[in-house]
């Protein structure tokens, strides 16, 4: 089933659900309204107990985002329009990095300035080997406008988040990878979604209670809750999971296996 919005298609191949910007005579860059478009369709499939994962990419080969829409954000010049802005995108974006199962950036070009800040709100970014990716906001005298600089802190750490901010760097596949924004890059003889492929298969053998688990408890972890709610979330969740028929059709699988 696939859904086209005006910058977007999305489209639920069985398990997995695919979004892909699509602008790329615009090298996919973020407008408002594409922002607001990709906040739609992550909340729309929210609820979505099928799914087992998320991949976001771009169209075309050059960019995944190559940043802000400066054709339309120009306009913008007062403190109030950043401050509007700001909210818009961190509002869209957060239905992406609350999203109750993991999401993967799939790299199919550069992720630059908002780009680099939409892939690192993503779970796991996966790369092709012409990708590249920098939080280059510096060159332009702003800082990050999306939420993405508190991403980078937590992801990275403050020393090397800084470090990678100030440098205001365009880091190439491999590099990105060292520094650990990056964590799968596409093989040489294969394609990007067949290294998307392998790098989810042992995520998509599990039942969708274990991946939402185990998500939600990373998500606890991402936006600083308390230790006994993280506790609380771990606890509900096995509580949850134990009595499935898939746990106990496991353990009788186990139990013959080694009988």
């Amino acid at each position: 089933m696939t859904r086209h919005y005006e910058n977007l298609s999305v489209d639920l191949r069985d398990v997995l659900l695919w979004v892909r910007i699509d602008r790329p005579r615009s090298r996919n860059a973020l407008s408002r309204r594409t922002l607001a478009e990709l906040g739609t369709a992550f909340a729309r499939h929210a609820e979505d107990a099928a799914i087992k994962a998320v991949v976001l990419t771009g169209a075309g080969e050059a960019a995944f985002a190559a940043g802000g829409d400066l054709k339309e954000l120009v306009t913008l010049r007062s403190a109030e329009d950043a401050g509007e802005l700001f909210d818009l995108a961190t509002q869209a974006i957060d239905a992406i990095r609350r999203f109750p199962v993991p999401v993967v950036a799939a790299l199919n070009g550069v992720a630059l300035g908002g780009g680099a800040e939409l892939a690192v709100a993503c779970d796991f970014r996966v790369a092709a080997a012409h990708a590249h990716i920098g939080y280059i906001q510096g060159r332009l005298n702003i800082s990050s406008g999306f939420g993405g600089g508190t991403d980078l802190m937590r992801l990275l750490g403050p020393v090397r988040g800084l470090s990678l901010a100030l440098n205001a760097e365009d880091l190439d596949a491999h590099q990105a990878h060292a520094v650990g924004l990056i964590d799968e890059i596409v093989q040489h003889g294969e394609t990007l979604e067949q290294c998307i492929e392998r790098f989810l298969r042992p995520v998509l053998r599990h039942t969708p209670d274990v991946i939402r688990a185990f998500k939600a408890m990373a998500l606890a972890e991402r936006l600083g809750e308390t230790h006994e709610r993280r506790r609380q979330i771990e606890r509900d969740w096995f509580v949850k999971t134990w009595p499935s028929a898939e746990h106990w059709q496991a353990i009788e699988a186990r139990t013959k296996k080694h009988s």
